[in-house]
This record gives structure tokens, sequence and C-alpha cells, in this order.
């Protein structure tokens, strides 16, 4: 018998109290959900050895992957972080307090409020996302280049169907 995981065992409990279920569903969803929360586990841990929670990670590589100059504007930022304006601005008040980043009002438009990288967040996240990258390919490392190309797929399929096409654009 091959190997099992932790879906293996609850589903073997819902076929012994209730055979007439098919639980296939379940195999694939519970699988996924904790895979997430292993992998988060996982990269929440490396965040942590450089000072950052997950989320400050994702602010600051949101504004690298933005380009040079590393600015957006907090809409822009709170859209591409999936996040509410309220929730955003906590963080980037967290993260200017750390001298990670730097807020101030748009010039052009003095109701926007433009979010970018200071010099020590350049620094800091240029650093951190080399050490996320080689953590990552660590945590995939139990599956060969074709298997992750195909779950890559397979994933980007499940996705688009259950609604994300990408990130809404906004300019506020």
């Amino acid at each position: 018998m091959a190997q099992q995981d932790g879906v293996d065992v609850i589903i073997g409990e819902w076929q012994a109290v209730r055979p007439d279920l098919d639980c296939s569903p379940m195999e694939l969803v519970g699988r996924l959900s904790r895979a997430s929360r292993l992998l988060e586990r996982a990269l929440k841990d490396l965040f942590a050895q450089h000072g950052l929670e997950s989320w400050e990670f994702d602010v600051l590589a949101t504004l690298l992957r933005s380009g040079p100059p590393h600015v957006l504007t907090a809409g822009q930022l709170s859209a591409a972080a999936m996040v509410s304006s309220a929730a955003l601005t906590n963080r980037v008040d967290r993260l200017v307090d750390k001298g990670l980043v730097d807020r101030a009002v748009d010039p052009a438009h003095r109701r926007r409020v433009l979010i970018s990288l200071s010099e020590q967040g350049l620094q800091l996240v240029n650093e951190v996302v080399e050490h996320h990258l080689a953590n990552e390919r660590r945590l995939l490392e139990g599956l060969s280049a074709t298997e992750r190309d195909q779950l890559t797929a397979l994933l980007r399929r499940l996705l688009i169907t259950l609604g994300d096409t990408g990130r809404p654009s906004t300019d506020t």
C-alpha cells in the first residue's frame, strides 16, 4: 500500500461511517488546504529569520515588483495585496515605523498617497527574495520538474474557474 497522508486517514474515517458518500472532492480540497497551511508555516519561518512577517514581505515584494522607482499609490498597493484600505493603512504605518517604506502625498494628485520602498526596505527585500525562492525550491523538491509544471497548470486552471483572473487595477 502507498504511503498515507493525513487526508487519507480522514477519508478512511468518512468511508467507515458514511460509505454512501463520494468523498473525492474532500481529497483534493483537503490536500490543497493542508498543503497551503504547511507551505505558509515554512514561509513564515523563513521571513521570521529576517525579522519580517509574511504580510510585510508581501508589501515589500509588491513594491519591488512594481519596478523602479518602486512606488505605488495606496489604492494600487491595496488591490495588489488584496487587503482593505484600512488594513493597508495599518500595515504601511508599521512598515514606515520600521523604516522599510516611505509614505508621501502625490504632488500631482493631492488626494492620493504614494508608498515607496525606502533604501533600507529595498536592500532587505532584495536579500530576502533570494532566500525566499531558495526556500520555495526546497519545499517543492518532492516533485519532479514535469510534476511541478503539471501541478502549476492545473492549479492555474482551478484558480481561473474560481474567479481569480488577475488583480484589479485602481488609481486611488
